[in-house]
């Protein structure tokens, strides 16, 4: 499969700079994978398409302050972004510009934080900080900033519009952006509908912006990304898949936890651990019904995981009507709920 399947143009003025106020007005593109059928809403009217008892599973990530800029040598400033952390104090970081940050030179980011570099591979560095835990994550939230993705060139004013209403465990370096639609408001409308609701655990890391560089996908290696799932979550999961009931992943982070975490028999497990799972057409799903989700990059991992549920032509009809009728795009995006999957 090429990936030129998977490529659409898309105007640079359909890529969303700031997030829509409130969050669940942003527009809502509704599919139905088998009837090939689009509807147009907007994002509170999901509680229209959600039925009593259906599971949302939600990921409770939340996005650390993971770049900085510091002034070094004649003070030109240069640029560190967290990327995942491999230990207590290593951290596999992009650093730019990079050349001169060779092994073994310490840097000294602020008053209370100094960083050793460990190894070397072009633009990325593995990085050891002197500080570690909780006492690190709070130097990183008073003094480093959000690292909005690179199509954003727009300032954030309020950095709490990049993480959800339900964010709760410190780690990653993106948000899980179609979760950002929801507000109190809206979660509490569906819970007084006996809508469930499940949390999950990837930590987003900068793989998911990096390009498929393969022009046969299957050739392509997935980036990993951390990802939990408690026992007692998993129990109740099983019991509402026996019980016949929808289970609806919100955005693909979630997607990723539930599929790799579900055997061949469709029974999910309760692990701790990295994914690699790489999700394209021919994929055969396991656990997930029906999925939230945004417009994806082309030639993007992504796309081609949505592409894989609602069947590759629709996806792409989809997102044709989507430009054409001037849908936002990417981190602050609008949404679309695929019902009824067809797999291809």
């Amino acid at each position: 499969m090429k990936l030129s399947e998977f490529d659409y143009n898309l105007p640079k003025e359909l890529i969303a700079q700031t997030p829509i106020e409130p969050r669940d007005h942003s527009r809502l593109l509704i599919l139905d994978a088998q009837k090939e059928q689009i509807q147009e809403a907007k994002f509170f009217d999901i509680i229209n398409q959600l039925w009593e008892n259906d599971v949302l599973v939600l990921n409770k990530t939340k996005v650390i302050n993971a770049r900085i800029h510091f002034p070094l040598e004649n003070w030109k400033i240069w640029e560190i972004l967290l990327h995942k952390q491999l230990g207590e104090k290593t951290w596999d970081c992009l650093v730019y510009p990079g050349k001169k940050l060779k092994p073994w030179k310490e840097i000294k980011l602020t008053d209370t934080l100094t960083a050793k570099i460990k190894e070397i591979s072009e633009k990325w560095r593995i990085i050891e900080f002197d500080k570690w835990g909780l006492e690190f994550l709070e130097i990183l939230e008073k003094i480093w900033e959000i690292p909005l993705p690179p199509y954003i060139k727009e300032k954030l004013d309020n950095p709490d519009r990049y993480q959800t209403i339900w964010a709760e465990k410190e780690g990653s370096a993106a948000a899980p952006t179609a979760s950002l639609h929801f507000t109190p408001e809206l979660l509490q409308k569906l819970q007084d509908k006996w809508v469930k609701t499940e949390k999950v655990l990837l930590h987003v890391w900068l793989g998911t912006f990096m390009p498929v560089d393969t022009d046969d996908i299957e050739n392509h290696h997935m980036h990993s990304e951390y990802i939990e799932l408690e026992k007692n979550v998993a129990d109740r999961l099983n019991q509402y898949k026996k019980q016949g009931k929808r289970i609806i992943a919100v955005w693909t982070t979630a997607i990723r936890v539930l599929e790799t975490m579900t055997d061949e028999n469709w029974v999910i497990h309760s692990w701790n651990k990295e994914t690699e799972i790489f999700i394209y057409p021919g994929y055969k799903w396991k656990f997930v019904d029906a999925i939230i989700t945004n417009f994806h990059l082309p030639k993007s991992t992504l796309l081609m995981l949505v592409s894989s549920f609602a069947w590759k032509e629709f996806t792409k009809k989809a997102y044709e009507y989507a430009v054409k009728n001037k849908f936002r795009f990417f981190s602050f995006w609008d949404a679309m709920f695929i019902r009824n999957k067809k797999e291809g």
